[in-house]
């Protein structure tokens, strides 16, 4: 669902990542490969609250994050249930979808105005059977992507929301000035007032 940190200029000025970048975030490409990966690629400029991918539908696209934020959540009959964040240089794609060609379970939105890169899925999939160097990287993506998923599982299961509300300052201390507190709360899986008194218990 996604990788990334986020970058900042002077005076926190958010810098755009390339799609070159985004692609050797997760495993080294020659600049023949890269180039073949950008070829199926198109730029998108895209508003807040765009939504990328829904749940329950099967998404035929892979998106990069180059600037701005997304959030990754799971949707029930009355309620939003945050899973993760994810910031520029991570990648936005229904794993579901991707391996199995089924419907995913998650919706990905922006939650600020974004530039994102789209490649298609029967493209990407086309290049996997004709450049081992891109089989390569996509096999490495999914890999890291199953190990995040399971990271954030772990980290649920055995971690306080104190600590994961810690881990998520320390990996990504502008989390608190970029996102609605009621995102965090979700994705800590406790109240605004017990957050709160977290927010409190840190400082």
């Amino acid at each position: 669902m996604g990788r990334g940190k986020f970058k900042f200029g002077k005076m926190g000025e958010k810098i755009v990542i390339s799609l070159a970048d985004c692609f050797q975030g997760y495993h080294f490409l020659n600049p023949d490969s890269i180039d073949r990966l950008e070829q199926i690629s198109q730029k998108l400029v895209c508003k807040r609250n765009s939504v990328l991918i829904r749940q329950d539908k099967i998404q035929k696209d892979i998106y990069f994050l180059a600037s701005g934020l997304a959030r990754v959540y799971y949707e029930t009959a009355d309620r939003q249930i945050t899973l993760d964040f994810v910031s520029p240089g991570g990648t936005l794609i229904s794993m579901n979808s991707y391996v199995h060609d089924t419907p995913g379970y998650e919706n990905i939105d922006l939650l600020e105005d974004s530039i994102v890169y789209q490649i298609d899925q029967k493209q990407l999939f086309a290049l996997y059977e004709s450049d081992i160097a891109i089989a390569n990287w996509g096999r490495k993506m999914a890999e890291l992507e199953f190990i995040k998923a399971e990271q954030r599982t772990m980290s649920k299961l055995f971690n306080t929301a104190q600590e994961r509300y810690a881990e998520l300052l320390e990996k990504y201390p502008q989390y608190i000035q970029r996102i609605k507190l009621g995102y965090i709360a979700s994705y800590l899986g406790v109240s605004q007032v017990t957050l709160s008194r977290i927010r409190a218990n840190i400082l």
